[in-house]
């Protein structure tokens, strides 16, 4: 048992760090909110869902126009979306990464700035046991891996390759926030200088390396005027792309089990 759990560990450490196969970076880029579900909503009544999707879409063109990387929208339209619905269409597109575009709230009308989460260990941990249960699910991982959990009906080898990945997701999440923070900072207050870690829902995909962006706090009447703004969304839109492009660049993604 421990000799196959070392094995396939090591098949994964292998492929995590090493290889490469061709074919663009597929980017899922997610607008938070929509339809029923508004988001917040600044004091001139600006809706966050109407933020991030505008965002979303200037954030696609740019990704779509490098010849290196791909992306697609998680919703085009102000549609009501589930957090769960969001992790399953970007596995659909077999994305590598996932940004989740969100603008920040608080009673506090002061409070201002960007900032960047990433998975939290206590979200990885209860999210690791739920797809542990779910062999249905497993197959999706790690394309022949993910068929040995599903076929040997094994916990603990299913545990070590599952914890595996989540612990690859967090790396490659970290890594990317931080590059995209520090973009950010170039166009924009930030309200936290490095990324912080969040038991969110849309992060808990465990073969897709996510990040939640929040653009600014809509709920604070200066930047509610910026972010209504195209001229701030663009700069937005292209700090994220730029942090996005130096991190791929410096850490090429594996699609080797894509």
């Amino acid at each position: 048992m421990k000799k196959m759990i070392r094995i396939v560990s090591l098949f994964l450490v292998t492929l995590l760090m090493f290889s490469q196969a061709e074919g663009k970076v597929v980017i899922a880029i997610d607008a938070g909110h929509g339809g029923k579900d508004s988001g917040a909503v600044g004091q001139q009544k600006l809706y966050e869902k109407t933020v991030t999707l505008s965002i979303a879409k200037k954030l696609m063109t740019l990704i779509n126009k490098d010849r290196d990387l791909k992306a697609v929208l998680t919703r085009s339209s102000d549609s009501y979306i589930s957090v769960s619905q969001r992790s399953e269409i970007a596995r659909k597109h077999k994305a590598d990464l996932l940004i989740s575009i969100h603008a920040d709230a608080a009673p506090n009308r002061n409070a201002k700035g960007a900032s960047i989460w990433v998975l939290s260990t206590k979200r990885a941990d209860t999210e690791l046991g739920r797809w542990i249960e779910k062999h249905e699910k497993q197959s999706e991982l790690l394309g022949g891996a993910g068929d040995v959990l599903s076929d040997g009906d094994n916990p603990f080898l299913s545990q070590a390759i599952l914890d595996l990945q989540f612990s690859n997701s967090q790396r490659v999440g970290y890594g990317l926030a931080t590059n995209v923070l520090n973009e950010m900072a170039k166009v924009a207050t930030l309200h936290k200088r490095i990324p912080e870690h969040a038991s969110l829902g849309v992060l808990r995909s465990p073969d897709i390396p996510s990040i939640l962006i929040e653009v600014g706090f809509i709920s604070n009447l200066s930047e509610e005027k910026l972010l209504r703004s195209e001229a701030h969304q663009n700069k937005i839109a292209q700090a994220i792309y730029k942090g996005l492009k130096s991190y791929i660049v410096a850490n090429p993604i594996n699609k080797e089990n894509r």
